[in-house]
């Protein structure tokens, strides 16, 4: 297929009334671009080509990314209802936003750049609502959307009881500013916050903390039960040896809410079955070395012998050189924060954590009826979010994109059943 520019022509999508939406999407955060024709562009390319695998004649739903300058020139420019005409006219169906990268996703070294600007800061504020009162209209009538986040930044420096307020009222003040949306236009659109290894907010415990603590303890708390959420990375959560299911049991008995599940899956480094084999040991050694990128942060955790979290490194190459060596081998798991096709279970001798979306998916199922805030505790947004797929190895790469995404999306649905 041609590459298709923001400026193609493109005919309506007749679209069958018999024939139901996709139940879910993907992020297109793994498309490269921070222009909106860019982003335009993109959908045509690669999200129009999976729709016609998945759903021929019905909508796909989309997980769109639009950088800071992007979403604002959208608004700017007074072209947000033209957006979501074009949206309709293309068959995909907004619902969900990844407000975690605000510059450009795609740089030739991304890093920690992805946490800038943090919480503390009133830019981050801005793009946020400006997500905001985009999604809310493009949302079809009576819709429900979601805009993921990061767990207020990378601890550069310490953050302290200060700092962490100062994160909580940017947020509560987006959370008064959805609840006007909702009271204005009766479609309601709620922050997820997103917990990532070695962020300030990394963990189940970490993220219960901060909600309950700065979140739940004032005067907003209402607003902040409704609007504000947890964004549920299964590849985050499974890079810290997390229970999937102790987690999410962990944030309903707290009353938060789950505005968006990422699926996703990580690398998974089964040490402990080679002890004693030196051949298989420098041969997974060799494999995971091919996961050494310079694009992302891939930080990497070992397992304790009691099954929990053992340390902690930002980056796979400090794994590499601090632990592992021709001469000592590691006896425990270690997990790489690095999204794999989700479809893989076993490549070589690594594997992955697919297992996890299983589980969690079960968890999600049992109680997708409860309601929290008096809304439903999970809004049922999945969104299929593997980015990685233009830095994998050779071994898991695709030679079509698109094929591989919608090969994502099928697999996916055929956990939910």
């Amino acid at each position: 297929m041609s590459e298709a520019s923001a400026s193609t022509i493109v005919p309506p999508v007749p679209i069958s009334a018999d024939v139901a939406d996709y139940r879910f999407g993907y992020c297109t955060n793994v498309h490269a671009g921070t222009s909106l024709a860019e982003a335009r562009a993109n959908l045509l390319r690669y999200a129009s080509v999976v729709r016609q695998q998945v759903v021929p004649s019905g909508r796909l739903p989309v997980g769109l990314w639009l950088s800071e300058p992007a979403a604002m020139s959208l608004i700017e420019q007074g072209e947000v209802h033209g957006f979501r005409d074009w949206l309709h006219e293309h068959a995909f169906l907004p619902y969900t936003f990844n407000g975690f990268p605000q510059g450009d996703f795609h740089q030739a070294v991304v890093k920690h750049a992805v946490y800038e600007p943090t919480w503390t800061c009133d830019s981050r504020t801005r793009y946020t609502l400006c997500l905001a009162e985009i999604l809310e209209a493009i949302l079809p009538d009576g819709g429900l959307g979601s805009i993921s986040t990061l767990p207020l930044g990378w601890p550069h420096a310490p953050w302290h009881a200060e700092t962490m307020k100062t994160a909580a009222d940017n947020l509560l003040e987006v959370a008064k500013f959805l609840d006007r949306l909702a009271q204005l236009h009766g479609r309601e659109v709620v922050v997820a916050i997103e917990a990532e290894p070695g962020c300030v907010l990394s963990t189940a415990e970490e993220m219960v903390e901060f909600f309950e603590h700065y979140l739940f303890s004032g005067p907003d708390r209402d607003l902040a039960r409704r609007y504000l959420t947890v964004c549920h990375d299964i590849c985050h959560s499974g890079v810290m040896f997390e229970s999937q299911t102790e987690v999410l049991d962990r944030y309903r008995h707290a009353g938060m809410r789950i505005g968006k599940v990422q699926v996703s899956s990580a690398v998974h480094v089964p040490w402990d079955n080679c002890i004693g084999n030196p051949e298989r040991q420098a041969a997974m050694a060799e494999q995971l070395r091919s996961f050494d990128e310079p694009k992302y942060l891939h930080q990497t955790a070992e397992q304790s012998g009691a099954g929990g979290l053992k340390w902690l490194q930002a980056d796979l190459p400090a794994a590499l050189q601090r632990y592992l060596s021709a001469e000592s081998y590691p006896s425990q798991p270690w997990r790489v924060h690095f999204h794999v096709p989700i479809f893989v279970d076993q490549f070589g001798g690594l594997q992955t954590t697919q297992a996890d979306i299983a589980e969690a998916t079960r968890y999600l199922q049992q109680h997708q009826s409860e309601s929290s805030a008096g809304c439903a505790w999970f809004t049922g947004h999945y969104e299929v979010e593997t980015y990685a797929w233009p830095v994998l190895p050779p071994e898991l790469a695709e030679e079509n994109l698109a094929s591989g995404i919608a090969r994502e999306l099928q697999y996916f649905q055929s956990i939910l059943g």
